[in-house]
């Protein structure tokens, strides 16, 4: 697991946004939060706005810079809701997006990936981490 010094308290993500239905937003819109206050855990900065962060906004057509800038000018998650509405597309196909972060790290390239995360985090015989969202839980401690 990640050094406790290096943790956020973060949505897990396999949590759906609940305006939108797609995995992993509520997740990435804490990081901001957490960015915009300096707070973000080194841990996390690498692949802020890259990985799945980068990944979803791809998928939504938007650039991460711009959900940044209305998580950092909104007033409420109200507000944040209001205005990415307005930039989301008015299908966010869940159905697909959800797929996909399910099943990253399942293709045979994915699974060599995986099994080098398995390594480094010391659990390379932990066969029911499927994907990289189960190395995401495992590494916050939501899975044992």
């Amino acid at each position: 697991m990640r050094d406790p010094n290096d943790t956020a308290d973060l949505p897990s993500p396999y949590l759906p946004h609940p305006a939108f239905g797609v995995l992993h937003l509520p997740r990435f819109i804490a990081k901001i939060r957490l960015h915009l206050k300096d707070e973000l855990p080194k841990g996390y900065q690498r692949n802020f706005k890259r990985g799945f962060d980068g990944f979803l906004c791809l998928h939504l057509g938007v650039d991460p810079k711009d959900v940044v800038e209305i998580v950092k000018t909104s007033a409420s998650d109200e507000e944040i809701t209001e205005r990415l509405r307005a930039i989301f597309p008015k299908d966010t196909k869940p159905h697909i997006w959800n797929r996909k972060v399910v099943q990253m790290g399942m293709s045979e390239e994915g699974q060599v990936a995986l099994q080098k995360s398995r390594d480094h985090m010391g659990v390379s015989d932990r066969k029911d981490i499927k994907c990289f969202a189960d190395m995401i839980e495992y590494d916050e401690g939501r899975i044992d």
